[in-house]
């Protein structure tokens, strides 16, 4: 079992910047991937970002190249997800997911075993 916790979302203007945090607990961190996906209203889960067991490779979906940035700290069990120059297209619930079949960067829903309850960023424009 893996237990996850997100925090760090909130309200901010376009353009601004928010540091999500997801911290587990459970099975060895280090030893498992980890993503981060959203949820707009009415729209489906999609993917956002990736890291290894590492955090040496990482994979990000074409929206969010060069504004976003996930990190890992397997010391502290947890994974970062650094936004920056947000858009008011970023508004979306955001989920920390797990996947302990994998040391690999997963970009698949169906490849996470474990998620968080979420945390809603919200950019206003």
């Amino acid at each position: 079992q893996v237990h996850l916790v997100e925090s760090g979302g909130g309200l901010v203007q376009a353009g601004g910047s928010l540091r999500l945090s997801c911290a587990a607990s459970g099975r060895t961190f280090s030893n498992y991937a980890m993503g981060w996906f959203r949820q707009a209203p009415g729209k489906e889960r999609e993917f956002v970002t990736a890291i290894n067991w590492s955090g040496a490779s990482t994979k990000y979906a074409d929206s969010v190249k060069g504004r976003f940035t996930i990190s890992r700290d397997n010391a502290k069990n947890t994974v970062y997800l650094q936004m920056s120059s947000l858009k008011p297209e970023d508004t979306a619930v955001y989920y920390c997911a797990a996947g302990v079949s994998w040391r690999t960067v997963r970009l698949d829903t169906g490849d996470y075993d474990y998620w968080g309850q979420g945390t809603q960023v919200t950019v206003s424009s």
